[in-house]
């Protein structure tokens, strides 16, 4: 007999910044719902899922794609029944806002280490940039994901080596990019901001860091914003400020 599949999360409560107050309150969690939230800047997702638990009162509580601590935007919370439904919210297709600097590379591919080797940007043009986009890093490619991530490898994470000053060989993985655009490019500052579509599995750390190659420059990852994932858009989702206030719990929770 086939496994049962699981419930659509569209089937769920829905529960974002248009949200009555009264439904918010009122709704049992247990039963299921998907959050959308606003991660900030600094935050590791486990601690946004956390934040939700004491607010909500339940421990079922799972996110549908981490955002690096670096990173900012929409963090897909799934509560109760609806976590069986994750990995549907998952698969979704991701939407991106990224900012990279050319002229040095990190071991983690972004701002969170320091430099590790330097090169020139001067040769590099706007539309250098937007012609290797468009030639190396459109539809179906091949990355190697950052030593920093929490990919396993023989049952340890990557990050925790990469912590100790151990690199290892990791395999290639296929992603998708289904659209990729230069919004903009100062070739005095050797930065240049990006929208990403992509499918699951795709690291934007990565394709920074191989654009800087590609470029005959290095590069890393400066900034990021996940906008969107699936039909689910940040432009609904509730800030942590707006999370506290709205469950009454300002005077109980501290967010500094």
């Amino acid at each position: 007999m086939p496994a049962k599949s699981p419930p659509e999360p569209g089937s769920f409560f829905h529960a974002d910044r248009h949200t009555a107050d009264e439904q918010l309150l009122d709704h049992d969690y247990t039963a299921g719902a998907v959050i959308l939230l606003d991660k900030p800047g600094g935050w590791s997702s486990f601690r946004l899922v956390g934040l939700t638990r004491r607010l909500i009162g339940i421990k079922k509580v799972g996110h549908a794609g981490t955002l690096d601590p670096m990173a900012t935007g929409l963090l897909v919370l799934c509560t109760g029944k609806a976590t069986k439904s994750v990995s549907a919210v998952q698969d979704g297709i991701k939407v991106y806002e990224a900012r990279v600097q050319f002229g040095a590379s990190t071991p983690s591919y972004d701002a969170e280490t320091e430099p590790d080797a330097t090169s020139s940007f001067s040769h590099i043009t706007h539309h250098a940039v937007a012609a290797k986009l468009k030639e190396c890093f459109t539809g179906e490619i091949q990355q190697v994901p950052p030593m920093y991530s929490a990919i396993k490898i023989k049952g340890q994470r990557l990050y925790k080596l990469a912590r100790k000053g151990l690199e290892v060989e990791r395999s290639l993985r296929t992603v998708v990019i289904h659209k990729i655009e230069l919004s903009s490019y100062d070739a005095s500052a050797g930065e240049a901001e990006l929208e990403i579509t992509c499918s699951k599995g795709t690291y934007i750390r990565s394709l920074a860091h191989d654009l800087g190659l590609a470029l005959g420059s290095r590069a890393h990852l400066t900034a990021l914003r996940r906008t969107q994932i699936g039909p689910y858009s940040v432009e609904r989702a509730l800030t942590a400020t707006e999370l506290v206030s709205r469950f009454k719990a300002d005077d109980v929770i501290d967010l500094s």
